[in-house]
């Protein structure tokens, strides 16, 4: 009896603690093992999110590397002009006078990509990527020094001083034929003005004229929606998703066609990929108004030789992409702006064309080129 009764109570003692833990496992516990699903899930996501984030910038980036080192062209220069800059330099052909191509804003030297083959049959013809674009060095803004200071960062006065620099370290043969499609021809117009005695022919395509952000509807259009569409392409490219556009077809490169090397595709894709070549394409146009007030500034200062001849080829509107009215807006002003400035230049309307025909429509540009070629080797032959 006293054992059953000792049995009965060590039972019951055994069954109680059971008791309270069954108690304690539907408390607490319970909303324990909740919390850790619940930021299990949380924690999966945000590697999930990262992973996304990081990990096309990571590729891109270790993308670029590898590219960079391929992609530099074996039969290009890199010329330093001083200033810690370094300015790529791609000269075909041989002969004179030299053509000199300057590009339109935030485009490298590749663009002339069928100009230069076909220039490049009579003459020398030379391309070459401002600072910060293609595989030119972006400059550091302290390592300026005198006079260099006076013009900004992305700017027509900067760029000019950086041709010119170049043209003495590449000893490039004067006068030479400078061209200049949008951009390139505020570039070209400063640099004829001040170096007169080096460009025998000034040609300028779709010329920016100067005052054109005095008006309002450019001003907005260009600050207010191509300017932040440039630099989204520059986010696109820095985290990655510019390479997986161009991997899907969505984003292709401009100069395309038959007869353009494959070289010449990779490039681009890979300056499309290349965040600091956005980045210099984005200051480009951010600071084009500026660039447009310093060669009012210089034309009304230095007028242009006589001896310079001036060459204008438009299309029939400015850009084909833009509303009406902004395109009569740059119309009418690149008429007045030519009246005033070159007066006795040789103008040329090309049918059924816009700024973007050196590369889009490069045929009707080029017949012109070389025919002006021809013309300046004939007059050098009867000297």
């Amino acid at each position: 009896m006293l054992r059953r009764k000792t049995n009965g109570r060590e039972d019951a003692d055994s069954v109680k603690p059971d008791r309270k833990k069954t108690s304690e496992d539907s408390g607490v516990p319970g909303v324990t093992v909740s919390q850790r699903s619940c930021w299990a899930v949380v924690s999966f996501w945000t590697k999930v999110l990262l992973f996304i984030i990081f990990i096309p910038a990571f590729l891109n980036y270790a993308s670029l590397q590898r590219e960079g080192q391929a992609l530099s062209p074996t039969d290009a220069q890199l010329i330093d002009i001083g200033l810690g800059q370094k300015i790529h330099l791609f000269c075909k052909g041989y002969g004179r006078p030299v053509v000199v191509l300057d590009a339109p804003a935030g485009m490298s030297s590749d663009i002339w990509y069928h100009v230069q083959e076909s220039l490049s049959l009579s003459t020398k013809v030379c391309t070459y990527d401002r600072v910060g674009l293609g595989f030119s060095r972006r400059t550091v803004q302290n390592e300026t020094t005198g006079t260099e200071k006076v013009w900004g960062i992305s700017t027509t006065g900067r760029m000019v001083d950086d041709l010119h620099r170049l043209v003495k370290a590449a000893d490039i043969a004067t006068p030479f034929i400078l061209i200049g499609s949008e951009l390139g021809t505020l570039n070209g117009r400063f640099y004829s003005h001040i170096h007169d005695t080096q460009v025998s022919d000034l040609v300028l395509i779709d010329p920016i004229p100067e005052d054109v952000f005095e008006e309002e509807k450019w001003k907005q259009f260009w600050y207010s929606h191509l300017v932040p569409s440039l630099q989204m392409m520059q986010f696109s490219a820095a985290a990655g998703l510019s390479r997986l556009l161009i991997i899907l077809g969505m984003l292709k490169p401009l100069v395309q066609g038959d007869g353009v090397s494959e070289e010449t595709i990779q490039l681009q894709k890979y300056l499309l990929c290349n965040p600091a070549h956005q980045s210099a394409a984005v200051d480009e146009h951010f600071f084009l108004n500026e660039s447009a007030s310093q060669v009012r500034e210089i034309s009304r200062y230095k007028p242009l030789s006589s001896k310079t001849s001036v060459h204008v080829i438009t299309g029939e509107s400015f850009d084909d992409q833009l509303p009406s009215d902004l395109n009569q807006v740059v119309a009418e002003l690149q008429s007045k702006f030519l009246e005033r400035s070159y007066p006795s230049a040789n103008h040329i309307q090309i049918r059924g064309a816009d700024r973007h025909m050196i590369y889009k429509n490069p045929s009707s540009v080029i017949k012109h080129l070389h025919k002006l070629v021809s013309q300046r080797q004939s007059n050098q032959q009867r000297q």
